[in-house]
């Protein structure tokens, strides 16, 4: 099972093709899920039913608990898993390591970044906005959107603490009330000059209105999809780019995104689902025929790959910078249910406004509840 999008689906319809060729007693099929879906539901459940699963990080600490999903470790061998770890795009190996053990192999790595349609700028001889004043008069233009459905909003509002200088979900509560309050407020002074229709698009979606329409130009932060750089994908060809500065001297900190492949603990052929994830996530593979299949790889040395960079505009080399220094997100047991209800909480507050002290002090409540669920 993985998720319904270019970049998910297709690359492992090709290798899983590909494996079934080199090893003809094979036979992969594979099956999608929506990226909301992919996002929200239980790992455990899907565990049930499939043998191979591309899954989120945030559910490395619940596969830990539940042993839903086998320890990559106990079956690959160290040299290779050392080569993972050593080729990792910032933290996406470590996000799927939890307990000691390695739940997922890292075949997909993202983070927020910043997108633009350059053919539009040119137009309005307009110029890459670099700190958070000249996004704000980008913005005052209507030419300006970002992903604002929960989840999105969740993870930017970690992106706006990162980068004013805490991490969240690191003590007692969310974030301090000093730094909560001033990422609240610079996030809703820029999301009230964006067109509510962003609050009901994910990445993908607000990718599809840059490209469809010539309405935006441009994109401060939302996980990167590299399919809208490359000729031929999209109405219009997107750049992508490091984000904004809020100090001048370094950029913003988002959220790690990105997918990894883990084998259910319930697979009856163990040892043919662990030779095929080898497969997938090899510097071989990734370089080649996963990104050839509309995959945004998650081995470094696709990311350094001169043709893979020369056939997505330079995608990966503009960005790589953005992935080695993002955020990695809470992943113990109760983090879904945390993730799954704070995005609310901050996305009606930069809709209607209201108290930040309140938004805070909810946040906190959930994040205290979700410390006490039991697997």
């Amino acid at each position: 099972m993985t998720w319904n999008h270019s970049r998910g689906f297709t690359p492992m319809v090709a290798t899983a093709q590909r494996f079934a060729e080199l090893h003809p007693h094979v036979s992969i099929t594979w099956q999608k899920r929506s990226l909301q879906e992919f996002a929200d539901f239980s790992i455990e459940e899907l565990a049930m039913h499939f043998d191979l699963l591309v899954i989120d990080h945030p559910w490395a600490g619940f596969a830990a608990k539940t042993k839903s999903i086998l320890p990559f470790n106990q079956y690959l061998p160290a040299a290779y898993l050392n080569d993972q770890q050593a080729n990792s795009v910032g933290a996406s190996y470590e996000s799927y390591h939890y307990d000691g053990h390695q739940w997922a192999l890292p075949i997909d790595a993202a983070t927020p970044v910043a997108s633009s349609r350059p053919d539009l700028l040119e137009e309005r001889n307009l110029q890459l906005p670099q700190n958070f004043d000249q996004l704000l008069d980008l913005a005052n233009q209507r030419l300006v959107a970002f992903a604002g459905i929960p989840i999105d909003v969740l993870m930017n509002f970690y992106t706006f603490c990162c980068s004013l200088g805490e991490d969240p979900c690191q003590h007692e509560e969310v974030v301090s009330s000093k730094i909560g309050v001033e990422a609240l407020k610079m996030y809703r002074e820029l999301a009230v000059k964006i067109d509510r229709a962003n609050f009901d698009r994910n990445p993908i979606q607000v990718y599809e209105a840059m490209t469809l329409t010539d309405e935006i130009a441009y994109c401060p932060f939302a996980y990167g999809y590299a399919n809208y750089s490359r000729p031929g994908y999209a109405r219009k060809l997107l750049h992508f780019h490091d984000m904004i500065s809020l100090d001048g001297k370094t950029n913003l900190r988002s959220t790690l995104g990105g997918t990894g492949l883990a084998v259910s603990s319930n697979c009856q052929h163990i040892d043919v689902a662990m030779g095929y994830a080898e497969f997938v996530a090899s510097p071989a593979c990734q370089q080649t025929l996963y990104f050839q299949n509309g995959g945004q790889p998650g081995h470094r040395t696709a990311w350094e790959n001169e043709e893979v960079n020369r056939q997505s505009a330079q995608y990966f080399k503009q960005t790589l910078p953005a992935l080695q220094r993002a955020f990695l997100r809470p992943r113990y047991h109760g983090a879904m249910f945390f993730q799954d209800h704070a995005g609310d909480i901050v996305r009606n507050y930069l809709m209607d406004g209201g108290s930040e002290e309140k938004v805070l002090n909810d946040m906190n409540n959930l994040f205290r509840k979700s410390k006490t669920l039991l697997p």
